[in-house]
């Protein structure tokens, strides 16, 4: 449960203390104006005209408010700016003159300019800090909104389950002597039953472990679509071998970036929700489509379709107490949820429709 709980927590983040701010401002101010001096002297030896050192050190000094934080750098590079320019590139040369005539307005504009783009810049990363806070906040909330419900179905589905194995189990064991041949198998069926479902739902949890921390990326390689979905349906009909699958995949070869265990846990638990809700002896229909950008998957059944009053908490894990599309032992709520968890961090969209027989389950993946 503690591997569970880390997919879902916050990414702390690493902010640079004080004394490394300010080394790093020093040290792009500093660059900045000797980029500034080395092509003005370059551009002064060719043309001899001190306006264009002005103009390249003005653009290190918008460039130094733009980079750094607060105001001091940007004033501190307009004075160097003015003094270079006057020491360097007016005449006479090397030799600090501050009776020039326009001397004092070019001191004014370019000090005008520092703080007009330091303010500007300030306020501009002011914006985007509180944009990317309120976003971390967004994201913390969404994740602190799956675990809870994720708990919940958990607590939920290994309730029953696990109720039905013990009230089994007791059953054989206090009336064996009673129980005919058939009984005993029929309570070590159940048991069997839901010893597998249980397993499917570690097997779901520790593929959410495979998700890393904080942004859930995934380990993305490109991999055959069409493999992805045999391989699927082969691990299906392990579990449950009077399932019928009908898949249906284009001709070419497409290969996709993706995590394949990944891949084919989610259509396993599609599948296995279609084979086991839907309420239907017809096949299901697998099928994959694709177009200019996306790859999509679909799980169509021909059952009973989807309750209109689950379709808004499909996904978000929260157990259903309905009768109208789930079993009394193995509801669906955690699987999907997981599915979406895997969906979402592959970039990609998982959703489903009722369609005239049964529903379609489906997800989108990117091309690249």
């Amino acid at each position: 449960m503690h591997r569970l709980y880390a997919v879902f927590s916050s990414q702390t983040t690493h902010k640079p203390l004080p004394g490394q701010r300010v080394l790093r401002d020093a040290l792009i101010t500093l660059l900045l104006l000797l980029l500034a001096t080395a092509f003005s002297f370059l551009y002064f030896n060719k043309s001899h005209n001190s306006a264009n050192a002005a103009l390249l050190y003005i653009l290190a000094l918008v460039l130094t408010a733009r980079l750094t934080d607060g105001y001091f750098w940007g004033i501190f590079a307009s004075l160097i700016g003015v003094i270079g320019v006057n020491f360097l590139f007016t005449y006479p040369f090397f030799v600090l003159n501050f009776t020039l005539a326009g001397y004092p307005v070019t001191f004014i504009g370019m000090l005008a300019i520092s703080l007009i783009t330091s303010a500007a810049t300030t306020h501009m990363k002011q914006q985007m800090q509180m944009l990317a806070e309120r976003e971390r906040l967004l994201v913390e909330a969404e994740k602190e909104k799956m675990r809870a419900n994720l708990l919940r179905a958990i607590s939920h589905d290994l309730r029953t389950p696990l109720t039905s194995i013990i009230g089994s189990a007791a059953s054989y064991l206090e009336n064996e002597d009673f129980l005919d041949r058939e009984q005993q198998r029929e309570l070590v069926k159940q048991i069997y039953g839901d010893s597998n479902w249980l397993l499917n739902m570690v097997e779901n949890l520790l593929s959410v472990t495979r998700i890393q921390e904080g942004a859930a990326n995934v380990n993305k390689s490109s991999e055959s679509v069409e493999e992805v979905v045999s391989e699927a349906v082969m691990r299906l009909k392990k579990r449950i071998p009077k399932v019928q699958v009908q898949v249906q995949v284009p001709e070419e070869l497409i290969m996709i970036p993706m995590d394949p265990i990944l891949i084919e846990q989610v259509l396993i638990n599609l599948l296995e929700n279609a084979a086991c809700h839907s309420r239907s002896t017809e096949p299901i229909f697998c099928y994959v489509e694709e177009s200019q950008d996306t790859i999509t998957f679909h799980v169509r059944d021909y059952g009973i379709g989807i309750s209109p009053d689950r379709m808004d908490s499909l996904f978000d894990g929260t157990a259903y107490t309905g009768n109208s599309s789930s079993d009394s032992s193995r509801g669906m709520g955690i699987g999907l949820s997981i599915c979406k968890t895997i969906i979402s961090a592959h970039k990609g969209r998982i959703d489903a429709v009722n369609c005239d027989r049964g529903s379609d389950f489906y997800f989108s993946l990117p091309r690249s």
